[in-house]
């Protein structure tokens, strides 16, 4: 009786000038291929995704391939951004890989429960998320702009998984229906559920960072977070429509208030009150303009359809 062919796995790991945690990652990445030997394929391998790092992360990727064949790696042109990254990760692994899992490189995510991934995803589930159980690791200032983060998402109408980062594994129907979506403004967690496929969870404790600095300080946390509300949702156009008919309602009740006081003879005063709703108009109407042109900016930069990154090397 012929034996049911196991799975390649590909665990894509996106790396930007992670020098001091690379040696560990590959440790820890390597004994949890070797405790799944019995449920994938020998040829599964870590696919490192170098973006553009001024360190030695190509070098030392080029290195345990040399070592090791389980080791795989490319080499972007120029750093493209995170989300980038996974996507080019993804293109690549789509070629050997039948599951794939994107986890970062900073040790925080437990690679321990792959295995759990792995093993819902042959039970016919075509995406697993990674859940974290708590944030007790983050800031207290972290932890209430995620918990934000993600109550405004799902006020706005964008469908994402609660407390999921981009620590999931997909099968390659998965993989193969994401890269349909050729859209420059990447937010992967809200794409990925937008595919419609038999999905679930696996919780985990996040872990402390071992080495190195984060890679996503609060700017990038906000531009990450922005992204995903102008991609998906068109609640920021509607809530400016809306103030818009406000004011007019607020003009239209200043004006009968106006001629009420002409017909009264009663003098009109308060210039300091005129001002001020002066420059609180002025200022809503900013915000609008920045909001509309945010979204034209997006529909810009979307149809030049330019390449989201360039492969320079690879290590396969």
């Amino acid at each position: 009786m012929e034996t049911e062919k196991k799975p390649c796995l590909a665990i894509v790991v996106p790396c930007y000038n992670e020098e001091p945690v690379l040696e560990q990652t590959t440790q820890h990445l390597l004994a949890v291929l070797e405790g799944m030997q019995e449920i994938v394929s020998h040829d599964s391998r870590i696919l490192y995704v170098d973006d553009g790092s001024h360190d030695a992360t190509w070098s030392m990727i080029e290195q345990l391939h040399a070592e090791d064949r389980r080791i795989a790696g490319i080499s972007l042109a120029h750093n493209s951004g995170h989300q980038n990254a996974l996507m080019a990760g993804l293109t690549t692994a789509i070629r050997f890989a039948d599951l794939t899992v994107t986890i970062d490189a900073d040790l925080q995510d437990d690679e321990t429960v792959i295995k759990e991934m792995v093993q819902l995803a042959l039970q016919g589930n075509d995406i697993v998320y990674g859940v974290r159980s708590s944030r007790a690791t983050d800031t207290w200032f972290k932890r209430t702009t995620a918990q934000a983060f993600y109550r405004l998402m799902g006020k706005m109408g964008v469908k994402t998984v609660y407390n999921h980062a981009d620590y999931r594994l997909m099968s390659r129907r998965a993989v193969e229906a994401l890269l349909h979506y050729e859209e420059r403004n990447l937010f992967l967690r809200g794409l990925v559920p937008l595919l419609g496929y038999k999905t679930a969870q696996v919780e985990y404790a996040r872990k402390e960072r071992q080495a190195g600095e984060s890679k996503y300080p609060l700017t990038k946390m906000l531009n990450l977070a922005f992204d995903g509300i102008t991609s998906f949702s068109m609640s920021l156009v509607h809530m400016v429509l809306w103030l818009g008919l406000i004011f007019l309602l607020i003009a239209l009740g200043i004006t009968i208030w106006v001629i009420v006081c002409l017909v009264q003879h009663k003098a009109i005063t308060g210039w300091s009150s005129l001002i001020l709703s002066i420059w609180f108009c002025s200022g809503c109407v900013l915000i609008g303009l920045g909001i509309v042109g945010e979204y034209i900016g997006k529909i810009y930069m979307e149809v030049k359809r330019r390449p989201r990154f360039n492969i320079k090397d690879e290590r396969l």
